[in-house]
């Protein structure tokens, strides 16, 4: 049924008896609504089965914005150009995102999860508006984010892994299981509660 959104809506048709073929292939006309038959009124009826589904989808707010589209493909351009914008929009989002990456660090406080999480959330960002970055460059931003008492581990993580096929998830989980090693350490060593 993603024809019906990024096609025209379908219209039934027949062969043009009347007019002459020309080098061979038939020339259609639509076929009157007496004509139809029951197949045929389902394919003509997909495109409001369409807006109903986007119509569902859709908040009272943003409703509003594509109540006037008479067709399914109608529907799926205004939403793409309100969600997505035009070119210089998208330009936009992405210099932001691009920055976003540039800046990441752990908060202080801020959990390993945490972190991943937000970090994450800028990797797929950045993704969806089209940047790509390399195993080895996400691998490197994140352990440059870390605070300095992540040294230790980030230099072992570098010297012992090929950063190349070193997946964000495998980082992050090398990285929580040492994240959890301190916590039990802290916890233990009594010197470091002073």
């Amino acid at each position: 049924m993603w024809y019906i959104i990024t096609d025209v809506p379908m219209k039934i048709l027949k062969v043009n008896t009347a007019a002459a073929t020309i080098e061979g292939a038939p020339q259609m006309v639509e076929k009157n609504r007496s004509e139809w038959t029951a197949e045929a009124k389902k394919k003509a009826n997909l495109d409001n089965v369409e807006r109903d589904i986007l119509y569902k989808t859709l908040d009272k707010n943003m409703f509003a914005k594509i109540k006037t589209c008479t067709t399914a493909k109608e529907i799926w351009e205004k939403l793409t150009q309100l969600c997505e914008g035009n070119y210089q929009k998208k330009e936009n989002k992405l210099m932001v995102a691009i920055q976003k990456f540039d800046n990441a660090k752990m908060k202080p406080g801020e959990t390993l999860a945490e972190f991943d999480e937000r970090f994450s959330g800028i990797i797929i960002e950045l993704i969806s508006l089209g940047k790509d970055y390399s195993n080895s460059e996400i691998a490197l931003k994140v352990m440059r984010a870390l605070p300095r008492e992540w040294n230790v581990k980030t230099i072992a993580i570098r010297e012992s892994k090929d950063l190349y096929k070193l997946e964000l998830h495998d980082l992050f989980a090398d990285l929580k299981a040492y994240e959890f090693e301190l916590g039990i350490r802290t916890e233990e060593d009594p010197s470091t509660s002073q």
